[in-house]
């Protein structure tokens, strides 16, 4: 695990900008392609705003989503559709792998098995990412693996139906079993409402079913949390 620490979330945009680009031209280099899975909230947002303006053989990179609400296009609570209006539409062609948002979570679900299959890595079914991106919420929360969510699952992908405090269901998210095989596994994190939740998750004792940021830990691959001051204010 490393933990990188910055002043804020400028710099960690800025940084994660820099890596990005670094790990995709050498996975273009060695396999041809650059497999990515992207994370919604503001803080990957920042991240996206950078990479507009970067250059790299974009047709080589595929996006995928880690998760996404079940809401049109137009919501702005779709991930793919904010994500389109500060990246997709500056870089140009790429090969956008979104999960169909506008189907029902089940039906979602599995489509996206589908087609994450297209890319499996043998033996799995699916790819083994290049990087995944990952956000975390002050309940432990991530990706749309909820607390006392379950644990146990086989599937690469999941629907969430299931409410949790106030946030809406009909949502659609990878597991645990993906993202573990990932080569690198960076978790964004800014603010000071996290920092407790930071310190749990990193330094607390194990509790997966309380903080579900616990349960991605890579089987091969680097484990990295990006954290700004805020964040990082109780390590």
């Amino acid at each position: 695990m490393f933990i990188n620490k910055y002043r804020n979330i400028e710099e960690l945009s800025q940084s994660a900008a820099k890596a990005f680009i670094e790990i995709a031209e050498q996975s273009i280099a060695k396999r041809g392609r650059f497999l990515v899975s992207l994370s919604g909230g503001s803080t990957p947002m920042k991240l996206y705003e950078r990479l507009a303006n970067e250059k790299l053989d974009w047709p080589r990179v595929h996006f995928f989503w880690g998760d996404e609400r079940c809401v049109p296009v137009d919501d702005a609570g779709n991930t793919y559709g904010q994500t389109k209006k500060i990246l997709f539409d500056k870089i140009g062609q790429t090969n956008i792998h979104r999960i169909e948002s506008e189907l029902e979570p089940d039906s979602a679900a599995n489509a996206y098995a589908h087609t994450l299959k297209k890319f499996a890595d043998a033996p799995f079914d699916f790819p083994r990412f290049d990087v995944v991106l990952l956000g975390m919420g002050d309940d432990g929360h991530t990706a749309s693996l909820f607390p006392n969510s379950p644990v146990d699952v086989y599937s690469p992908t999941l629907a969430v139906t299931a409410h949790y405090q106030d946030r809406p269901a009909n949502r659609v998210t990878l597991t645990p079993v993906v993202f573990n095989q990932a080569r690198e596994i960076w978790f964004l994190v800014t603010g000071t409402g996290k920092a407790e939740t930071v310190r749990s998750v990193i330094n607390g004792e194990r509790n997966v079913e309380k903080y579900p940021a616990q349960r991605i830990q890579p089987v091969n691959g680097n484990l990295v949390w990006m954290l700004d001051e805020a964040a990082a204010g109780l390590l």
